[in-house]
């Protein structure tokens, strides 16, 4: 995969940081938050224990100043998408 996308180890970021990314993706990912006081704080919790086992990843793309936070799976599905596209011409 090209150059343009860097993994960002968790441990290198503020914890306020890496709080507001698992909360987005919490809610992207359809997670039940219905207490969002406490299921948030669970949930944040949780994805930071899947971060320690590398069972997520966080994703930063240099060319449009984006990160994510991904799952393996996402990001291997992620990556085979791009390798398409590079070989269509489309990156």
């Amino acid at each position: 995969m090209t150059g343009r996308f860097v993994e960002v180890p968790h441990g290198m970021l503020p914890a306020e940081t890496l709080d507001a990314l698992l909360q987005v993706f919490v809610t992207r990912q359809g997670y039940d938050t219905t207490d969002v006081a406490s299921d948030m704080h669970d949930w944040v919790r949780e994805l930071r224990r899947q971060l320690e086992r590398g069972e997520l990843l966080i994703v930063h793309d240099l060319q449009t100043e984006s990160t994510e936070v991904m799952t393996l799976t996402q990001w291997q599905s992620f990556g085979r998408q791009l390798a398409d596209d590079e070989e269509e011409g489309g990156w």
